[in-house]
């Protein structure tokens, strides 16, 4: 083998490995809760952990005109939701995004999300690098009185 078809080879073998370093987030459990006819923002819930730390700098999905990172917070006794910037996914700790917690945003949907939909999501994801990826996930459309996985398992 020649020394230019060896390094041809050494290079596609590092090309064909990079998706596999794409963005160092795991995502478990993805679930948007569903609407009635009327309704126009609705919440995504999902478990988000990270080996190496990750930021989540951005949201986006086809299903709403306005997606936005929140966070619940009681402020003098008062549940206020209010807009993140970005949330940290520090290495080896699973930040779960629940009802009354951390959640996507979706506001002003395209139309209602029923039982059953798929909504597709795109998280904009920070690693160390500085580099920032995209990481697009479906998230299943579950009832509008739909609690978390981790609720259901605490009920049986």
């Amino acid at each position: 083998m020649s020394a230019m078809s060896k390094s041809a080879g050494l290079l596609l073998a590092c090309l064909l490995s990079v998706p596999a370093l794409a963005a160092d987030l795991e995502i478990k459990d993805p679930w948007v809760r569903g609407t009635v006819p009327a309704q126009k923002a609705t919440g995504a819930f999902m478990q988000l952990s990270s080996k190496g730390g990750v930021t989540l700098v951005g949201v986006a999905s086809p299903a709403a005109n306005v997606v936005e990172l929140h966070e619940m917070v009681m402020d003098n006794n008062v549940m206020k939701m209010r807009a993140l910037p970005s949330l940290d996914v520090k290495p080896g700790q699973t930040v779960e995004l629940k009802p009354g917690s951390y959640h996507v945003m979706l506001i002003d949907l395209k139309k209602p999300l029923t039982k059953g939909d798929v909504v597709p999501i795109t998280l904009k994801v920070e690693g160390r690098d500085k580099k920032i990826e995209n990481v697009d996930l479906k998230a299943e459309v579950r009832d509008l009185t739909a609690a978390s996985a981790m609720d259901h398992k605490h009920h049986h």
